[in-house]
């Protein structure tokens, strides 16, 4: 593939999530699910990905907003997606200029939910906050049993789910820095940067949910620069039994033109047969390799 045809970076990543956290009855929590193929599997949603790699990447460190009904982010003339990072992830803002407009720009990166690999078990969590009502019942003379609402003994339980988990990530490439509400551009140093902030977050991404903080760094990945500004590898990533399953299509699509990378640490029971077949490189070297590609796409060093 030369550099005229390519249009997009492409990503599938397998990672350790912990889901977070939908309906809610009294006390009781539950994670956010999805139904395919008649089964339930628990899921962390694109979302929250997406604001995730954003705080963490720092892409959101420069992120103005403004208050119409809802908070939206700022836009105008002078901040734009152009000179805000903020605003690489798309806006809508129904409030700019003098005559009170509305502008949409979409996205110019796009995140699958993070669905777990196998089905849901319930792994219920039962908790209380014991410890601050008996220190309370203790400095006022009360007996945590007899006067439980008094003291304020507030027992909860929620599910739990930390499992693999596989999302998608795709960037148009094209869009990167552009803003054609206000005809401005970005210079291709700062589009080669932001493409690789996120990438950087990606890599030692880390999120927390409800107190639990998940070293949710690629345990697999596989991907590249692309002609097709869409998810590739979406369907051909799947895990049995703790088992990366690698069919025919998987190593059609590899082979044009993508590459892999593998945390070893027998995270698969065939890691033999990704190394053997998958040829992956070491996690760290995907990303350096495929941030020097992102800089050579936008001619920069």
């Amino acid at each position: 593939m030369n550099k005229t045809e390519i249009k997009a970076l492409t990503l599938t990543i397998l990672a350790r999530i912990t889901s977070n956290y939908s309906d809610s009855l009294g006390n009781v929590a539950s994670v956010q699910k999805r139904y395919i193929d008649g089964k339930i599997f628990s899921m962390k949603s694109r979302e929250s990905m997406k604001n995730g790699i954003m705080v963490q990447s720092g892409m959101y460190d420069d992120l103005k907003v403004t208050v119409d009904g809802a908070t939206q982010k700022e836009v105008s003339e002078k901040v734009n997606a152009s000179n805000s990072r903020s605003l690489e992830g798309g806006y809508m803002n129904t409030k700019v200029g003098e005559k009170k407009l509305t502008y949409i720009r979409n996205s110019s990166f796009y995140l699958t939910d993070a669905v777990s690999c196998e089905p849901f078990i319930n792994e219920p969590r039962f908790h209380n906050n014991l410890y601050l009502a008996t220190t309370y019942a203790k400095e006022n003379s009360l007996n945590v049993q007899n006067d439980a609402a008094k003291v304020g003994l507030m027992p909860y339980n929620y599910e739990y789910d930390k499992s693999l988990k596989v999302y998608s990530i795709t960037f148009d490439l094209e869009m990167i820095g552009k803003d054609n509400n206000f005809e401005k551009e970005a210079e291709s140093n700062e589009k080669a940067n932001r493409v690789i902030m996120i990438l950087e977050a990606i890599r030692n991404l880390s999120l927390i949910v409800k107190g639990n903080l998940d070293n949710a760094e690629p345990i697999f990945i596989i991907g590249g620069l692309s002609n097709r500004k869409t998810h590739v590898f979406e369907n051909v990533i799947k895990v049995k039994e703790d088992k990366l399953l690698i069919t025919e299509d998987l190593l059609e699509k590899k082979n044009q033109g993508y590459s892999a990378g593998l945390l070893k640490s027998e995270n698969f029971i065939n890691e033999n047969e990704i190394v053997e077949k998958l040829k992956p490189v070491s996690i760290l070297k995907f990303f350096e390799e495929l941030e020097l590609k992102v800089k050579e796409y936008y001619g920069v060093e």
